[in-house]
């Protein structure tokens, strides 16, 4: 491998209770976990092939954890492509805690760039590593489930596996 070059990327996909998950690493850590239906899917380069590696398998145990309810916290390396400022939201919404939710404007205002609401929300919704990056704990300030990739049922789901379901809308 020539110095210039990148570690080759490694995919699989696994079922799981949202539906399949296509999920990709490499020795630089995780690059993607997508829904079967995906509005931003990440670009797959050359390098990029159905194979087994390390993080993939970690990434698959801990997926399978978290949707037995045993697992609150993901503990893999990530390698999440995007503007420093995106991994600033990425990096913002792992520290949203499993069973809460967080506004937009929380987020805008954790990250420092409290009139940067729209900005955030972008990049929320560009976030290449759902469920282990949890942007489905991103809801609207009236407390109602916005946009989500995955859709809206899913981010209900995963919120409802979580115990972290609006007031309102676990009382429906």
């Amino acid at each position: 491998m020539s110095r210039h070059s990148l570690p080759p990327v490694r995919t699989r996909t696994i079922d799981s209770p949202v539906g399949p998950l296509f999920l990709a690493a490499s020795g630089a850590g995780l690059h993607a976990v997508e829904f079967e239906v995906h509005r931003h899917p990440v670009a797959r380069g050359d390098d990029w092939c159905e194979g087994d590696h390390a993080v993939l398998d970690a990434a698959e145990r801990q997926l399978g954890e978290y949707f037995a309810g045993s697992r609150r916290r993901f503990e893999l390396p990530l390698a999440a492509a995007g503007t420093p400022f995106q991994r600033q939201v990425w990096d913002a919404l792992t520290r949203i805690p499993y069973g809460a939710t967080a506004s937009y404007a929380a987020l805008a205002a954790m990250i420092g760039r409290p009139t940067a609401v729209r900005a955030v929300g972008a990049a929320n919704g560009r976030n290449p590593l759902s469920i282990v990056v949890p942007c489905h704990r991103v809801i609207g300030a009236d407390g109602t489930l916005t946009g989500f990739g995955g859709g809206l049922p899913t981010k209900e789901f995963l919120l409802a596996l979580e115990g972290a379901l609006p007031r309102q809308l676990a009382m429906a």
